[in-house]
C-alpha cells in the first residue's frame, strides 16, 4: 500500500495556516486518520447545528464531507491549496443522533486533472449511515 503523501499532523498544520476561517481550535473538526486515497475526520456534536425537528442540518454534514473529501485529497496528492470542489452530491439517509459524526472517505480515482470520492457519514457508535456522498475535485496544474 503506498503512503500517504500527507500524515495527520502535517494536514492539520497545513490547514490551519491555509484554510484557517474552518479549520481551527473551535470547529470541531478532528483528522483521526490518513492513508493514501482515504481519511476520517470527527466533527464534534455541537447544538448549534440542529435544526428545526431536532436533526443535525444538511449544511452541517455537507461541509463536513466536502472537508474530508479535501483532506484525503491532500493526503494523497500532498499540499496542494487550490484543489477544489467541482461537484458534490449527498444523499440524506436517516436522521443522526445527537452525537459526534464521523465522515469515512474513499478516493475512488485520483488522476492528473481530478479525483473521484465518496464519503460516508455515520452517527458515532452507530453502524448505519446518515448521509452517503459523492464528490469530484479539482486539481489544479502544478508548475
Amino acid at each position: 500500500m503506498q503512503a500517504p503523501a500527507m500524515n495527520v499532523e502535517q494536514l492539520e498544520q497545513f490547514l490551519a495556516l491555509e484554510f484557517s476561517q474552518f479549520f481551527h481550535a473551535q470547529s470541531g473538526l478532528a483528522i483521526e486518520q490518513v492513508s493514501h486515497a482515504s481519511a476520517r475526520v470527527r466533527q464534534t456534536y455541537n447544538a448549534q447545528f440542529v435544526r428545526p425537528g431536532g436533526t443535525i442540518s444538511g449544511p452541517t454534514m455537507m461541509a463536513l464531507a466536502d472537508f474530508t473529501m479535501y483532506v484525503a485529497v491532500l493526503a494523497t496528492i500532498g499540499p496542494v491549496p487550490l484543489a477544489v470542489t467541482t461537484n458534490l452530491n449527498i444523499n440524506f439517509l436517516r436522521k443522526p443522533a445527537g452525537r459526534d459524526l464521523i465522515a469515512e472517505c474513499r478516493l475512488l480515482k485520483v488522476g492528473k486533472r481530478l479525483a473521484v470520492g465518496e464519503v460516508t457519514i455515520l452517527s458515532d457508535g452507530q453502524d448505519e449511515a446518515v448521509a452517503h456522498v459523492t464528490a469530484t475535485y479539482s486539481i489544479p496544474r502544478q508548475s
